[in-house]
């Protein structure tokens, strides 16, 4: 009990210690911070969760380290006494702070510097400004940046749409007649996107985020190959669902399983869109690829 009457008096003086920072308290272990907004109800994130913040660091209040910027970044322990990830460990979802840091522990410790920045010296201010708009566990990251990039792609897609509606039409007469004469008589996906599976595979289907190797052959609705990894001996690999690929092949290859074969109808918007794509993909082209999803991880 008296250790633990020592330890509070310690942390007591500290905080109440006169700040040479006008508005700003100091911790126990040296970190100087002011909230702006502070929602005392709200939750507090843990070591390991991803914290999206709006984020500034400057030396001096003219130096920019880290220019105003959005930013994911990890919670992690504290690397020094009164460092960044503890002023971020006192914050709530919703908070907007200012915390002033040790400058050379920042740069040596944090930013993995060998000394202090000639350019700097040990006096100056380093003052990170930051909002905490939310935070989650690492495993909600990939979902949460596919949402995101769906959501881009699909006004992206409506306002290409919009633009180029004679265009459009004919693409879409153009895919119709295509399936009508290949006899393909398959449901299209809510997004317009055809998959006609030609061999069955494991059951076993990715996730978002899971490295995909996928054998293909890409065609025009011509019959002309435009590429094939096939020809090249070596699957493709890719991050699904976040961007990496076409949107048709995100939404496609994430419908198949392990070892499965099959054939992907991609309608132009779902494709390259209004973009000339090398020399054979011209502007609102229809696509079909010959697919395999080798493996996943």
């Amino acid at each position: 009990m008296a250790a633990l009457a020592v330890l509070m008096l310690g942390i007591m003086s500290a905080c109440t210690e006169k700040s040479p920072y006008p508005g700003y308290q100091k911790s126990a272990t040296g970190l100087y911070y002011q909230f702006f907004n502070q929602n005392k109800d709200a939750a507090q994130p843990q070591v390991g969760d991803l914290m999206d913040l709006a984020i500034c660091c400057t030396v001096n209040d003219t130096t920019f380290i880290v220019p105003n910027t959005v930013n994911t970044l990890p919670l992690e322990a504290p690397l020094f006494a009164g460092d960044f990830y503890e002023g971020m460990a006192m914050m709530h979802k919703g908070d907007s702070a200012s915390f002033i840091v040790n400058i050379d522990s920042t740069f040596i410790k944090w930013f993995h510097q060998t000394s202090l920045p000639a350019e700097f010296n040990s006096t100056d201010v380093m003052r990170f400004e930051v909002r905490l708009d939310d935070f989650y566990p690492e495993s909600e990251y990939a979902p949460r940046l596919a949402a995101k990039i769906k959501k881009d792609i699909d006004a992206r897609i409506e306002k290409m749409k919009s633009d180029h509606p004679e265009e459009t039409a004919t693409a879409a007469q153009q895919l119709t007649e295509y399936l009508a004469k290949n006899k393909v008589t398959v449901d299209p996906t809510p997004s317009g996107l055809y998959y006609v599976q030609t061999q069955e595979g494991n059951g076993e289907k990715p996730e978002v985020g899971m490295m995909a190797q996928v054998h293909y052959t890409g065609k025009l609705l011509d019959g002309t190959v435009f590429d094939s990894s096939i020809e090249r001996g070596e699957p493709i690999s890719f991050p699904l669902g976040v961007g990496q690929v076409i949107p048709g092949w995100d939404e496609g290859i994430m419908m198949m399983s392990k070892g499965e074969k099959g054939v992907l109808y991609i309608p132009y918007y779902l494709a390259y869109g209004d973009r000339q794509a090398g020399d054979k993909i011209t502007p609102f082209s229809n696509l079909m690829f010959e697919v395999e999803l080798v493996d996943f991880q």
